[in-house]
Formats: C-alpha cells, structure tokens, sequence
C-alpha cells in the first residue's frame, strides 16, 4: 500500500505522540548504569588482553 509524503508524516507524527518519554531524572538514572556497565566491561576486557598475550608470549617462548 503506497502512501503519499503527507499522509506518512501525518502517521509519524501520530506515533510520536504515543511515546512515553522518560523523564529527565530517568534518563540520567539508565546513562549512568550504562556508563558504569561500559567501564566496568573495559576494566574486565583489558585485564582479560593482558591474560591472553601473556600467555601467547609463554607459549611462543618469548618469555615470562
């Protein structure tokens, strides 16, 4: 079913005003757990590089 320009943004603009947007306090709230998620998950993957080309080193004899 073809739909003329008009018509689609007329429907875009009438599910834009179903959204729920949070609030701003909310929105603070999730960037900071997602923040923190990220840098943890960095700290974990960096310890976890450090592990891995540690033992490739050991295991191609290039020392300890």
């Amino acid at each position: 079913m073809k739909v003329n320009p008009i018509q689609f943004f007329r429907q875009v603009r009438q599910e834009v005003k179903k959204v729920t947007w949070p609030t701003r306090k909310e929105a603070l709230q999730v960037s900071f757990v997602v923040i923190l998620i990220v840098a943890i998950a960095a700290v974990f993957f960096f310890f976890v590089d450090i592990a891995l080309a540690w033992l490739v080193r050991v295991i191609l004899g290039m020392g300890v």
